[in-house]
């Protein structure tokens, strides 16, 4: 796949270095952080109890709150004295002196099929108008006419009345990791096909879960991606699921979600607005994505 212009090589910088004093305190931070926005998850694990709306950023995104509050200050940043720390165990990590910084040509050797993949789905879908009509019926889609679903949690309006809101509505997800989960009845019903192939071509910023993968999309990153800003994607993407049930056919309101009842026209108009927000958050991530990468071509130069 051709690199988008987003990504072009970037020329070579010299790299920032932070102080002990300064990335230890960022360090601290961010585990704090991390702990705080992990507590329920790990609470839950504790007594074996789930949770159908926030288990899903730790199940369907398989990053565990162990590996969110592991810190990176992200490529092109030397952190003076690190050198004699665990970190110089971590992998994509090299030692200048008594200093560590992120081995960003390492990465990008190892990984860079992935990396081009990426920049090229974010900077294709930051380009592109975002399409606010979706009204969250994927969701609804997943359970049309199905028997047992993805959840264990009633249906707030029953199948028969579920089914008709699908059959009423003009279906048109752009998402292929949202369609791929539609029932074989519904498949026909949207106005799309997407594929892994297409993504970059459908991908566009009003989807919900177009949002929400930010968050994989920087997990995958990995040490690129600097650790406010993989927590950024994580509280994004929390905020976005809260939306996504809610608007679902699901009854979640014994978990504190009060229906967004898109089936009415108030409801679609709550979706919107709320859907709008969220499309402003996600462009803001794409850019700092974007930025995290071409930071990484540009310390690989150096290195």
């Amino acid at each position: 796949m051709p690199v988008p212009a987003t990504l072009a090589p970037a020329p070579a910088t010299a790299p920032v270095v932070l102080a002990a004093a300064e990335w230890r305190a960022l360090e601290a931070a961010h585990v704090e952080r991390a702990d705080a926005l992990t507590l329920g998850r790990r609470e839950r694990v504790q007594r074996r109890e789930t949770h159908p709306v926030e288990d899903f950023l730790f199940t369907y995104y398989p990053n565990k709150p162990s590996a969110l509050r592991r810190w990176h200050p992200g490529a092109g940043t030397v952190l003076s004295g690190a050198a004699a720390e665990d970190r110089a165990e971590w992998r994509w990590y090299r030692a200048a002196g008594g200093d560590l910084e992120v081995d960003a040509a390492a990465f990008l050797a190892a990984r860079g099929a992935t990396v081009d993949f990426i920049a090229r789905l974010l900077g294709r879908t930051a380009e592109r108008t975002a399409r606010f009509g979706c009204f969250g019926l994927h969701e609804w889609a997943m359970v049309y006419k199905q028997g047992e679903h993805r959840h264990e949690v009633p249906l707030r309006l029953g199948q028969a009345a579920t089914d008709a809101v699908v059959e009423a509505a003009n279906i048109s997800c752009t998402h292929f990791d949202a369609y791929r989960f539609f029932t074989p009845a519904a498949v026909p019903r949207n106005a799309l096909t997407p594929t892994r192939e297409n993504q970059p071509e459908l991908e566009q910023s009003g989807c919900l879960h177009a949002g929400m993968d930010l968050y994989k999309w920087a997990v995958k990153l990995g040490p690129l991606v600097p650790g406010a800003l993989l927590l950024d994607t994580f509280e994004l993407a929390r905020d976005i699921r809260w939306l996504d049930m809610a608007a679902s056919p699901y009854d979640v309101s014994a978990w504190g979600a009060p229906a967004v009842a898109i089936e009415t026209a108030e409801g679609k108009a709550e979706y919107v607005r709320a859907q709008r927000g969220f499309a402003e958050r996600g462009d803001a991530l794409r850019v700092r994505l974007l930025a995290a990468m071409e930071s990484a071509r540009a310390a690989a130069l150096v290195e």
